[in-house]
C-alpha cells in the first residue's frame, strides 16, 4: 500500500502582529487562571499572544514566498500605529463559552492594515474565509465549564478596564507547529511597517 503525503511541501501559516503582554494583561490573565483553575481551559502561553490579522492554515512553500513578497511590499511605508487593549469577553454563546479574548479599542490604522494584507492575498490566489474581521488577543479555549458564574463575573470584573497600549510596527508571518504541550509559532519572515 502506498501512502502520499500531501502535506510534505505545506506549512500552517498565519499573519499577525505579536504583542508583548505587559503588567496589567499579565495581571488580568493570572486572575483568570487562578480563578477558573477547576475548568478545563487551554490558557494561551504568554509567549505566543498575538492579533491574527489572517489564519492561512495549510499553505505550499511556492505560495508562502509569493505571500511574503507581496507583504513586504504592502507594509514598506505603511507606519507604525498604536493599538489600546482593554477589557475582556467570550466567543461563542454566554450558555456555551469558547473562547476568552481580549479586546482592542477602535482602530483606523489597524482595520486599514487587514484590508491590504487581504488585497494582497487576494491577488497572490489565496482563498480567504469571508467573515468580518473581529481583533482580538486570545486568553484560553474553553474545552468545558463547570462554573459558568465564575467566568462571566470575571468577564464583568474586566470589560471595560483598559489593559496597555501596543506600539505596532511590524507585521510577522508565522508557520504553527501543532505539538501536544502546545502550538510553536515560528516566524516565518517579518515586515517592518
Amino acid at each position: 500500500m502506498v501512502v502520499l503525503n500531501v502535506t510534505a511541501d505545506m506549512k500552517r501559516i498565519f499573519i499577525a502582529i505579536k504583542v508583548y503582554p505587559g503588567e496589567h494583561l499579565m495581571g488580568m490573565l493570572t486572575s483568570f487562571q487562578k480563578e477558573l483553575i477547576k475548568e478545563s481551559i487551554k490558557w494561551t502561553d504568554p509567549g505566543n499572544i498575538h492579533i491574527t490579522l489572517s489564519f492561512l492554515g495549510d499553505t505550499e512553500e511556492s505560495l508562502i514566498k509569493a505571500i511574503s513578497n507581496d507583504l513586504r511590499q504592502r507594509c514598506f511605508g505603511f507606519a507604525a500605529f498604536d493599538l489600546i487593549l482593554s477589557g475582556a469577553g467570550i466567543f461563542k454563546k454566554q450558555d456555551d463559552p469558547k473562547v476568552i479574548w481580549t479586546g482592542i479599542g477602535q482602530s483606523d490604522k489597524l482595520t486599514a492594515l487587514n484590508e491590504i494584507v487581504k488585497k494582497g492575498l487576494d491577488e497572490v490566489g489565496v482563498e480567504l474565509e469571508n467573515r468580518p474581521f473581529r481583533p482580538h488577543l486570545t486568553l484560553g479555549r474553553i474545552r468545558s465549564l463547570k462554573e459558568p458564574g465564575t467566568l462571566e463575573a470575571l468577564i464583568d470584573r474586566y470589560k471595560n478596564i483598559e489593559l496597555q497600549k501596543v506600539s505596532v510596527n511590524e507585521v510577522i508571518l508565522y508557520e504553527s507547529i501543532l505539538r501536544r504541550e502546545g502550538s510553536l509559532y515560528k516566524p516565518v519572515d517579518k515586515f517592518i511597517l
